[in-house]
């Protein structure tokens, strides 16, 4: 774990240029002379799969944003079996929980390489009450939160297996339109879709199959994006 000064985060020195604290997560209302006033540092965190970043019922004093990877948010049903419920990928901001005192609700555990900053809630807590810019941003994070909540229920948990499939692939590529989404195990799209593992495999085989995705080096997929788009609106 690396320690970082925010200064030096917001200015983009050591690997920091591209960092989610500097203009995309949850100080970017921020100008310079805010961050020169601070004192307390953020950590760097680099995280391999399948890592964990906090566990469910943790009291954490810390908020998180994702520079880089993906992870996955994961709860126990009373059976033992684990549903995903959303995945979390760069610029999101994860474990709001902790700014209400509130444990975490779920397992936080990476699900490929990740580049997280750890951001104590001591230092939200003291910008929240200086800057309304700050404010402002924490109820966008969690309305932001809420959406993806209802979208991941509304086109992941409902359909065909052709179309939870489709619907998941396609959102993969939203933050990188035309390039290689990284493909998972048959066990975790289950558990983002609701799906046995037999459901999953059969249906990946056919796209494959069909030539609507096409495997990689390094377990990444190609999409025929417009074919995919057609299974998941039901048009096919």
């Amino acid at each position: 774990m690396k320690t970082v000064p925010i200064r030096v985060a917001w200015l983009g020195e050591q690997n920091c240029r591209d960092c989610a604290v500097r203009s995309s997560a949850l100080f970017a209302g921020l100008g310079e002379v805010d961050f020169g006033e601070l004192h307390q540092p953020i950590e760097d965190i680099i995280l391999e799969s399948p890592a964990m970043l906090y566990r469910v019922g943790e009291r954490g004093r810390a908020v998180f944003t994702l520079r880089r990877g993906l992870v996955k948010l994961v709860k126990y049903l009373p059976d033992g079996n684990q549903r995903i419920v959303r995945l979390l990928r760069q610029g999101d901001t994860l474990g709001l929980e902790a700014l209400l005192s509130q444990p975490y609700p779920h397992d936080a555990i990476a699900l490929t390489h990740c580049e997280i900053c750890t951001i104590p809630v001591s230092l939200v807590e003291r910008l929240s009450h200086e800057q309304s810019r700050l404010c402002q941003e924490l109820m966008t994070r969690w309305q932001r939160a809420l959406a993806e909540a209802d979208r991941w229920l509304a086109e992941f948990s409902t359909g065909t297996a052709r179309q939870r499939v489709a619907r998941l692939l396609l959102w993969l590529s939203e933050t990188a339109p035309g390039q290689p989404v990284p493909l998972f195990g048959r066990e975790d799209l289950g558990a983002m879709l609701g799906l046995t593992t037999e459901t999953v495999s059969r249906t990946i085989a056919e796209l494959r199959r069909t030539r609507l995705i096409r495997e990689m080096p390094h377990n990444q997929l190609t999409l025929d994006q417009a074919a995919l788009r057609r299974i998941g609106e039901g048009m096919v």
